[in-house]
């Protein structure tokens, strides 16, 4: 496994591949865990060459949020990534991504401002912004993203679509926990009486996913169920169609730790 620290050290590395070569590409902010294996292993089974991005990316961060106490262990993260198959890991610094006299951004209207976005003011023109760098710097043929964060890949494909990236946004379904916890890299974060507490969340998902199978409301029977545990904050909701799937998605606040997750109400990702 390669790993390049420097968009020069990414360009050498790429370089011997040529222009077509089949590259599938995995953002990841590090803190490397299941749900980042699933998708590099959907990667591996499906392109020739697999890469990796670890950038714990400060532009989707707002004021505030927990951007200095988010888990960072590059070391680990590369044992994982050579574990999985990863070909290319690219872990630039910051300032190798954002030069001082950075000034471009991307902002995605409509889908950028609702749910996440609205809950985090510029998260998604951060997240459009670094995800179409990496697209450029690595030119993959396919970007890999979990079903956690799916209004996330939603905006990513959009943004790929109408600026002609010519790639496609390969959605992956999310990987859990044995309690039913969605793996995130923010679960680190959790005390014990947190992570007994975020157990509502999927336990609510499914009962609303159970209310809409039997024609009833689904954003009601999970805010019921949240609403008996007094541990968590629910920020919203929510039954939205996004990328041609309709989803009811959540989130919350446990102690400091904010957690979002989903189920799929009518379509599929496979």
């Amino acid at each position: 496994m390669t790993t390049a620290r420097t968009i020069d050290e990414l360009r050498r590395a790429l370089a011997p591949l040529g222009a077509d070569a089949d590259v599938g590409l995995v953002p990841t902010m590090g803190a490397l865990h299941g749900g980042h294996e699933a998708l590099a292993r959907r990667a591996r089974a499906e392109c020739a060459v697999v890469a990796l991005s670890i950038f714990l990316n400060p532009a989707q961060f707002s004021p505030g949020e927990d951007l200095e106490r988010y888990p960072r262990d590059l070391e680990q993260d590369l044992l994982l990534a050579a574990g999985w198959g990863v070909d290319l890991v690219f872990a630039p610094t910051v300032e190798e991504m954002y030069p001082a006299d950075f000034a471009t951004w991307v902002d995605v209207e409509g889908l950028g401002g609702t749910l996440e976005g609205a809950a985090r003011p510029g998260h998604f023109r951060g997240v459009a912004t670094v995800c179409l760098k990496l697209f450029n710097l690595v030119r993959p043929r396919r970007a890999y993203f979990g079903q956690k964060d799916a209004q996330q890949a939603a905006l990513v494909e959009r943004m790929a679509r109408d600026l002609n990236l010519g790639l496609e946004i390969r959605l992956v379904p999310t990987a859990r926990d044995e309690d039913g916890l969605a793996l995130s890299s923010r679960n680190a974060l959790l005390s014990t009486e947190e992570r007994e507490a975020a157990r509502a969340l999927p336990r609510a998902l499914a009962a609303g996913e159970r209310a809409h199978a039997a024609g009833e409301d689904a954003e009601e029977a999970a805010r019921s169920l949240l609403a008996a545990e007094p541990r968590l904050r629910p920020d919203y909701v929510r039954v939205e169609r996004l990328d041609g799937r309709v989803y009811l998605l959540a989130a919350v606040q446990a102690g400091d730790t904010r957690l979002i997750d989903n189920v799929v109400l009518e379509g599929a990702v496979e």
